[in-house]
């Protein structure tokens, strides 16, 4: 803390026992009488500054546990002048919220009926025929229109609606994400490159209308707490549970500070009545609160207007014939923006990766000899680490003793000397009774890894941060981000592979909490975070939409085969023959 001095207490301080002799001297006071009197206020006065210098120092003591009226952020007001520029951070901030622009969609009427709203059976798909005529080739790109209606089969005037694309061909076990373009008119464009030969068929899905969108912005916008968390107090036999977020409202009661001292990573809980916040023990999900109309809930029904494929209004097939320039690969001439596709059932990138099969467990041990393969994040990650134990036998999960939801959870194969380890991510995560000593923060435990050669790290955050506004998923992003840098500064040949957020399929509940448009934006904002630095990504979002299978929040394990073979390809190179070439 800054202390403002004038120039007279800028001067070489004097000796205070001259001072109090000066005060006494009679060539000084007016009298007896009056030397007592500035003797006393002299004193009073140096108490005064005593004191206060020990509250200043005590100001910048480090933050305590126990805080009874924490701040929001966005309470905060800055104190730097107008005119000032704003920080690489406030930047940063501004860009990824405009990262996730969604287009504007239409407020809803007091009294609104969801007849007025998006109907998948209404609305059209039609293909459009190949530029310039002729036959369809591979290397092409094939384009749809997408019209919308609502219910009473009037065309909508208005962008917004929440459609996602594929290109399959089912015999083949081929498939590719199309990309959707919103004209803001009710008119949609759908584009898909040709990337195999055969027969090829559209389908284009209405995941939520314009105005199911609009309900889902509101909800994070003025319910962010909808999902709430519990912690349990004990101490000897006296326990107490109080609800947790990371926002709370301080002034129903006095509240615990867990905010994070490292990352800056927000976390409250209630007081207990009779515990102190040293006593907390466990973190847990708490429950959902759904507080929305009767007429607003319609606009979420599985099968009517939420997940529902549009008919096409044409033929759905088409024949790929071979592409004319031979002497081009696929990747050089595709034009939208896929990560890949699936062919005979295995993933294909399109940024020159080649991807190799791990059929047996020799060849996985042979790719990760040596190495320690350590998973962070939500239950989507920690599919994986169950699929490794599951299928390779080589992999001994130890037993640890943990939570098998939260872990940690650790496995290890002695002769080829790996180690597989996976730990969940910190609040906000909605798991069942998670030890507080496990909590931890992916950045302080990149922070506390060696790296090298032979250290691998995944991380999957993605799921539990949907119901919150942006700032507290960028935040979290952000901090993971600069543990990574540090991590890649200090041992450059570490490997870092970033897992994508993937659609699902949608309930009610999953909707409010979880819908796939909340996965998208939050997709949107953890590609521009890591954009640049030289980690790899697992494209989930891809390899799920364009796989046959349905959409699964923990998808099947054809689909995370193909995840850990992107995986082990990025870790090593197996031998040639396993290489799969284009079609």
């Amino acid at each position: 803390m800054l202390l403002l001095q004038t120039e007279e207490e800028k001067r070489e301080p004097v000796d205070l026992a001259d001072w109090l002799i000066t005060m006494n001297n009679p060539l000084t006071m007016l009298s007896s009488r009056h030397g007592s009197i500035f003797l006393f206020l002299a004193l009073c006065v140096l108490t005064i500054l005593f004191y206060n210098k020990q509250w200043l120092e005590s100001q910048n003591e480090q933050i305590p546990v126990f805080m009874a009226a924490p701040v929001k952020p966005a309470q905060v007001k800055s104190s730097l002048p107008t005119h000032q520029q704003p920080s690489k951070e406030a930047v940063e901030l501004d860009f990824l919220k405009n990262v996730t622009a969604w287009p504007s969609t239409p407020p809803l009427p007091l009294n609104f009926s969801w007849n007025d709203t998006s109907d998948p059976r209404h609305s059209t798909v039609t293909i459009l025929p190949k530029r310039g005529g002729g036959q369809w080739h591979a290397g092409n790109e094939l384009e749809v229109v997408i019209k919308m209606y609502n219910f009473h089969g009037k065309p909508k005037t208005s962008g917004g609606d929440f459609l996602l694309a594929r290109l399959h061909s089912p015999s083949l076990l081929a498939g590719v994400a199309g990309k959707v373009v919103d004209h803001l008119n009710g008119s949609y464009s759908a584009l898909f490159p040709l990337l195999w030969e055969g027969k090829v068929q559209v389908q284009v899905i209405l995941v939520h209308s314009s105005e199911a969108v609009t309900v889902l912005q509101q909800l994070n916008r003025m319910q962010p707490h909808r999902i709430y968390f519990q912690s349990l107090f004990r101490s000897a036999s006296l326990t107490e549970t109080t609800t947790c977020n990371v926002y709370i409202n301080a002034s129903q009661q006095q509240v615990c500070n867990y905010t994070d001292l490292h990352t800056g990573e927000q976390w409250f809980c209630y007081k207990p009545k009779k515990l102190s916040c040293d006593a907390r023990v466990t973190h847990a999900k708490g429950g959902f609160r759904k507080n929305i109309t009767h007429q607003e809930e319609m606009l979420f029904q599985s099968g009517v207007n939420m997940k529902v494929s549009i008919p096409p209004s044409t033929h759905p097939n088409i024949s790929v014939h071979p592409r004319e320039d031979q002497t081009r690969g696929i990747g050089d001439i595709v034009r939208t923006e896929p990560s890949g596709y699936y062919y005979g059932g295995a993933w294909r990138p399109l940024d020159g990766t080649k991807v190799h099969q791990f059929n047996s467990s020799t060849a996985v041990s042979q790719c990760l000899r040596g190495k320690g393969l350590h998973l962070f994040g939500d239950s989507t990650i920690r599919q994986w680490f169950e699929y490794f134990i599951a299928s390779f036998p080589g992999l001994k999960k130890f037993d640890l003793h943990s939570s098998k939801q939260a872990g940690p959870l650790m496995a290890l194969d002695y002769p080829n000397n790996i180690l597989v380890t996976y730990r969940c991510h910190g609040p906000p995560i909605r798991f069942a009774n998670v030890p507080v000593t496990q909590l931890r923060y992916i950045a302080n435990e990149l922070d506390h890894i060696d790296g090298g050669p032979n250290t691998v790290v995944v991380i999957g955050v993605w799921s539990h941060f949907s119901t919150f506004t942006a700032d507290v998923y960028i935040q979290r992003l952000q901090n993971i981000r600069k543990a990574v840098v540090r991590l890649l500064s200090r041992a450059p040949r570490t490997l870092v592979v970033i897992r994508t957020a993937n659609p699902k399929a949608l309930t009610v509940y999953e909707t409010l909490t979880n819908s796939d448009w909340y996965s998208i934006q939050g997709d949107k904002l953890l590609r521009a975070v890591f954009k640049g630095l030289d980690v790899h990504l697992v494209d989930a979002w891809d390899m799920v939409l364009a796989h046959q299978l349905p959409h699964n929040l923990h998808p099947q394990p054809p689909i995370i085969k193909n995840m850990i073979d992107v995986l082990l390809s990025y870790i090593c190179r197996p031998p040639t023959d396993q290489t799969r070439g284009n079609p």
